[in-house]
């Protein structure tokens, strides 16, 4: 709880660029991917609310609201609520170290080696800021930049 008052209360001045509330979700395929996976696509979630964040291991801020939003679904436990978590890692090893110190348990945890330079990156307009995205069935997006507790009240 006190990780995402934290998280909310950093990134409420934290600038940030990319899609906006009502916008459509742009689709992409990653490859390199955690846990022996490789790829999956955001149009193969569709018909279910999907939980889209962006960040890497070396924004502190990104990487917090990454994990409270990650613990905020495991302890929420909604059927009906996917969440991808995207890196913008160079190394791999480094995404995996992170990934396990900050305990994240998504089959969906992906790392861009590409980094800030991936087409994804460019796609959406990540270079004001990392952020996430709350997406309806549809791919619409619902919330941006929402934090823990926020989560909590698109859940019920």
């Amino acid at each position: 709880m006190l990780i995402s008052s934290l998280t909310s209360f950093v990134n409420k001045d934290k600038p940030t660029g990319g899609l906006n509330v009502g916008d459509t979700a742009p689709d992409f395929a990653i490859q390199t991917v955690s846990n022996g996976q490789h790829g999956q696509s955001l149009s193969d979630l569709k018909g279910k609310r999907v939980l889209l964040s962006f960040w890497a291991s070396y924004d502190a801020p990104s990487r917090m609201c990454n994990a409270a939003l990650n613990n905020a679904l495991r302890a929420a436990g909604p059927d009906n609520v996917e969440m991808v978590s995207v890196s913008f890692d160079e190394y791999e090893s480094i995404f995996q170290e992170t990934i396990r110190k900050d305990q994240i348990v998504t089959p969906a945890c992906f790392v861009e080696t590409a980094g800030e330079s991936s087409e994804l990156f460019e796609e959406y307009e990540l270079d004001g800021g990392f952020t996430n995205y709350l997406l309806d069935e549809n791919g619409i997006i619902l919330a941006k930049n929402i934090s823990a507790d926020e989560l909590f009240a698109y859940l019920d």
